[in-house]
């Protein structure tokens, strides 16, 4: 029997999640703390309804004997409440826990058995990056220290795949095959691979591929255009302080030359010495002019109070040229790049992700937010990220982010309705710039693909749901992805002397539980290509695949330790 899993939290992640493990046919209910619209209402009787962290709603949903509770709200603290009254009546259960806060949720995972913390914000930055760089993934796979964009290939007559035979697309390390789906004879691709089956019109195959890291040199000429853009900077700024401190070098040297002139007993280093102390409040020699005429005294008491105005406001330009808003305007001028850069607009929880994917990716990148006191401004400016301040569907904002030689903007901010209007105004700005757009509602997401000339229209409800039900199913995941109605899974597998593939060739194990295996892990060398298929799986070996979600069964009857090991903390 599949096991029991409950959703906690039915907004839009957690419906949707509780949609699709209904529709991956597992054993699934639901709880939510009002009562279901009027479209929901076909699952109703899986649905309890009551205050989430209430022990009789938890009871009445079943805890005491489920096997997996998905915590899908969108606060943090109530997840965490009903964290604690879950374990206390299940102490077994596994969690999969939706926090914003990573930090917390990796020391939750750290400190908890069974306990998975995810992101909407992390899952869905990367296919949100991936498509502002012309990949139109459907997912991602974490493997090491990268994650690889997934897609979808459909072969028509047209597809330079078309003919070609699944062989020779197998041993390419730069790109792996995750999932195939033949339009005629359905096999799994193993199967087919070894037949010397050749994809044909109307196949799908699931790829993923190696990102490539960019190197973002600057050319000599960008160089020297870069370096005359911070000098006429810093000019501008510079010259109205420089002004002042004339005018304060002037006053001084108009009152030595008066000391003496009036005084021939005075010596000019004296008087200098009596004026700037004068002038600027530090006192000295004042002997000058307690003995002088009243003429020298009303002088005296005119350049103390010129004085004080003229140091008054020297103080203030140069504070401000080096501590306050000048530097940091100079700052971010400087740093906004000449052209192949990526605008993100919006720094939010999903776009300090995106923005950090980017430059994780060797992408230059400007960001352009409202909010001067941004939470998330210091992990840019950290990142040496410039930051422009203004309203980003605005022309000047995007202008001052060059919006004409940028590569792609991503419009990522919370509301859609202002992310539609930036992404309709960099349009009208730079009409051939590839857009990026963010929204929460998955149906206008594909009703406003439609109508606009936009590159993608993405939501990070159903971009991050699938994670979720995947973590529901098949423990700690490397990715996933969804096609053709099917959720497939990619994990890790230890394989234990219980192991149902213990022993067996990988190939067979592949044919059999239509999986695809990516990689094999021994105790001496990782095996890829060819032959990966040969390998005869020993307790101790770590076996990377890809396997649909529904198909999961066949491990949870033969193997009730956790199967997935995480790749990364």
């Amino acid at each position: 029997m599949k096991p029991r899993i409950i959703v906690c939290g039915l907004g839009c992640t957690g419906y949707r999640i509780f949609c699709l493990l209904k529709q991956q046919g597992a054993e699934v209910r639901g709880m939510n703390d009002r009562p279901l619209q009027s479209q929901q209402m076909a699952h109703a009787s899986d649905i309890v309804i009551g205050p989430l962290r209430s022990a009789d709603t938890l009871r009445a949903a079943g805890i005491t004997d489920a096997h997996t509770l998905v915590i899908a709200s969108d606060d943090d603290a109530l997840n965490l409440g009903i964290l604690t009254q879950a374990r206390i009546l299940n102490p077994q259960v596994r969690i999969v826990n939706r926090l914003f806060n990573a930090s917390l949720g990796s020391r939750l995972d750290r400190t908890l058995p069974d306990h998975v913390s995810m992101s909407v914000a992390a899952l869905a930055a990367p296919v949100l990056t991936f498509a502002a760089m012309g990949n139109q993934a459907i997912g991602q796979l974490r493997l090491g220290n990268q994650t690889w964009p997934i897609h979808e290939e459909r072969i028509d007559d047209h597809h330079p795949w078309y003919g070609r035979s699944l062989h020779d697309l197998w041993d390419e390390r730069r790109r792996m095959l995750i999932y195939y789906l033949p339009a005629q004879d359905p096999t799994d691709l193993v199967s087919a691979m070894l037949a010397g089956r050749c994809l044909d019109r109307g196949d799908r195959i699931i790829v993923a591929t190696q990102p490539s890291i960019r190197t973002s040199r600057q050319t000599f000429s960008q160089q020297i255009h870069s370096l005359l853009t911070n000098l006429n900077h810093i000019q501008r700024q510079v010259r109205p302080t420089l002004a002042v401190l004339l005018l304060l070098l002037l006053t001084i040297f108009t009152a030595t030359l008066t000391y003496t002139a009036v005084s021939l007993n005075t010596s000019i280093v004296d008087a200098l010495y009596f004026s700037v102390g004068m002038i600027t409040g530090a006192g000295g020699n004042e002997a000058i002019a307690e003995q002088a005429d009243e003429h020298i005294k009303v002088f005296t008491v005119i350049m103390m109070l010129v004085g004080t105005g003229v140091i008054g406001v020297c103080y203030a330009l140069l504070n401000d040229m080096i501590l306050g808003t000048h530097l940091r305007q100079f700052w971010n001028t400087a740093r906004v790049p000449q052209r192949n850069h990526y605008i993100i607009c919006g720094l939010g929880g999903i776009g300090v992700q995106v923005m950090q994917q980017l430059q994780a990716n060797g992408c230059e990148v400007v960001v352009v937010d409202q909010d001067p006191s941004n939470r998330f401004l210091n992990a840019a400016r950290s990142l040496r990220i410039p930051v422009i301040q203004g309203d980003a569907s605005l022309a000047d904002s995007l202008e001052a982010a060059r919006i004409r030689q940028a590569d792609a903007l991503l419009a990522v901010t919370s509301d859609d309705v202002a992310n539609l209007e930036i992404a309709l105004s960099a349009k009208g700005l730079a009409p051939r710039l590839p857009v990026v757009m963010r929204t929460q509602d998955p149906e206008f997401a594909a009703q406003a693909q439609q109508i606009f000339d936009f590159e993608a229209i993405l939501s990070p409800v159903d971009l991050a749901a699938l994670s979720f039900a995947a973590a529901a199913l098949g423990g700690r995941i490397l990715g996933n992805g969804m096609t053709a109605d099917t959720l497939w899974i990619a994990l890790a597998t230890i394989i234990t002397p219980g192991h149902p593939f213990c022993g067996q060739r990988v190939k067979d194990v592949a044919m059999a539980a239509d999986c695809v295996p990516l990689y094999v892990e021994t105790l001496h060398q990782t095996v890829h290509g060819w032959d990966l298929l040969e390998v005869n799986l020993a307790a101790g070996d770590v076996l990377y695949l890809t396997i649909p979600a529904k198909n999961l069964e066949q491990l949870w009857r033969s193997h009730p330790t956790p199967l997935a090991v995480p790749l990364y903390p």
